[in-house]
């Protein structure tokens, strides 16, 4: 027996098992389910808005476990799927073992599996969430012979009650601990229960965000991710974000992971770190530097970015984000270790990895293997993702990076050395992103062959991206109500809990453009 299935492990199911998730079988799960007095079970799968739903069970037999387990349920699809008509809207959701956790906030033992969506005829669904990126990967891998990794950094807002006790000064939040982080311990435990799920967490912190209303504080944090499957990247950050949401309600607490709060102050961001592997070898980083597959990587991500904005950026207050001058990016470029950029090139241990023994004398003489954690990042998008359409597309960009003969000129054209908001020069010879949902949409409709090749992405699921889009009628909102403080609130308000369906939505309202 390892260390990887027992105390060390906080997955209940992998410990339990004495197996990694990926191995789980549905004797496995029916053996954790009776053994742990489990007397409920939630089947979760994530539909067209990005959001995660349920569907409740009461386990009343072995063979009636066996039965849900082995043949899933049905659903109407129309009210997930704005594609699926009335008519013929039955989908089957059958669960995908391997992301099988305990439920930490029922009273009654449940355990919750995310499913897949199938037609009547037994086909995965086209244009459901994890069926585009599952799809991505396989084209990806079957193309390159490479794996993809992922890891999400998962920013929000927690919002409460003012008080002045231990203040911390504005916007100078950054990995501030209590007593002065306010919400340290409801981060703390949501890290738990979110590694209990079999979430695997790199860190977590307090983020630079900060500040008071008359009423109320609002303090930001962040979670990090480990590199994993893309797949399970995904899934992981769409249990997260429940956890998170189910826990501040549990403490009657509001949280929010809208890109904007308010005007003047940081925004919440949902950065995606990649990389690619080939045998279990990070392919990013050769001789100590970043390697021609990462740049190609990269400027593939920098040929569709704007594009990339319709599934990461997908309300109009990303836009109020996304503007000159801050941290979040707006100019199509990359560079190392550079915050101002679209894509940054973090610190991957690639040179002296012997500070070790600066900082603790009796580990003199080691041997250390410097352990290449390289990868890249994307900065844009934010909280209103839809995670898996994001990633997806992503990998899609990655793709045809790798496949392009002109991305290592691409890559060398577009590379920043200097924080590119103090280059005016360099910066107007630069494509920008997208100012708006509107904008977006029109960048997609201009690249979605990117998408589309290879069926990955379907046309209508496209068609209705950009219809959502354009429905917001937001182009030259973040102009408009510039300096505009109680209309961009408004707006805050309406988007505090990142609402992106696909469905036909209402337009702003005339008074949020008017009057600014």
């Amino acid at each position: 027996m390892t260390d990887n299935y027992t105390k060390l492990n906080p997955n209940e199911l992998e410990r339990f098992l004495k197996k990694p998730a990926k191995d789980f079988t549905r004797k496995d799960i029916v053996k954790f389910i009776e053994e742990s007095d489990i007397q409920m079970m939630n089947f979760r799968y994530i539909a067209e808005d990005g959001k995660l739903k349920a569907l409740n069970f009461i386990i009343n037999s072995h063979a009636h476990l066996d039965q849900i387990l082995k043949y899933g349920e049905r659903v109407d699809g129309s009210s997930l799927f704005s594609f699926i008509e009335a008519g013929s809207s039955d989908l089957y959701v059958i669960p995908r073992f391997r992301t099988a956790f305990v439920n930490p906030f029922t009273e009654i033992p449940t355990l919750d599996i995310l499913c897949s969506f199938y037609t009547s005829e037994g086909k995965a669904l086209e244009n459901s969430p994890e069926n585009i990126l599952k799809k991505a990967h396989a084209l990806f891998t079957e193309k390159t012979g490479l794996t993809f990794k992922a890891l999400g950094e998962l920013e929000y807002y927690v919002n409460s009650p003012k008080d002045n006790i231990f203040q911390e000064e504005d916007q100078l939040g950054y990995h501030s601990s209590a007593p002065f982080s306010k919400w340290e311990h409801l981060r703390l435990e949501a890290m738990s229960l979110i590694a209990k799920a079999g979430g695997k967490i790199k860190y977590g912190h307090n983020e630079v965000g900060n500040f008071k209303s008359d009423t109320e504080d609002f303090e930001q944090h962040e979670i990090e991710f480990l590199p994993t499957d893309v797949e399970d990247a995904a899934d992981q950050l769409v249990i997260a974000k429940w956890i998170l949401r189910m826990l501040a309600a549990s403490y009657d607490i509001e949280l929010s992971f809208a890109p904007k709060i308010t005007e003047g102050k940081a925004g919440s961001g949902l950065h995606i770190h990649m990389m690619a592997e080939k045998n279990g070898k990070n392919m990013m980083a050769e001789n100590g530097k970043l390697s021609d597959i990462a740049k190609k990587m990269i400027a593939g991500i920098l040929n569709i970015s704007d594009a990339i904005t319709a599934f990461g950026n997908t309300i109009p207050t990303s836009y109020l984000r996304l503007v000159p001058g801050q941290e979040a990016p707006t100019n199509i470029c990359w560079g190392d270790r550079n915050r101002s950029v679209l894509v940054r090139v973090p610190l991957g241990w690639l040179g002296d990895v012997n500070m070790i023994m600066d900082a603790n004398p009796l580990e003199q003489g080691k041997d250390l293997e410097a352990p290449n954690k390289q990868t890249v990042e994307f900065r844009a998008a934010d909280g209103s993702a839809n995670i898996h359409y994001l990633i997806a597309g992503l990998v899609m960009a990655s793709y045809h990076g790798l496949e392009d003969g002109n991305s290592l000129k691409m890559a060398k054209e577009l590379y920043v050395e200097i924080n590119i908001h103090k280059d005016k020069a360099k910066a107007e010879k630069l494509n920008q992103l997208p100012a708006s949902c509107f904008d977006s949409a029109l960048a997609l409709e201009n690249k979605r062959s990117y998408f589309e090749s290879e069926g990955v992405f379907p046309p209508g699921m496209i068609d209705k991206t950009i219809e959502k889009l354009k429905s917001y009628n937001d182009k030259g909102l973040s102009e408009k109500l510039f300096g505009n403080s109680e209309e961009i609130r408004k707006l805050v308000v309406k988007y505090i809990h990142t609402i992106h369906s696909l469905h036909p939505i209402e337009q702003l309202t005339n008074s949020v453009v008017i009057s600014a």
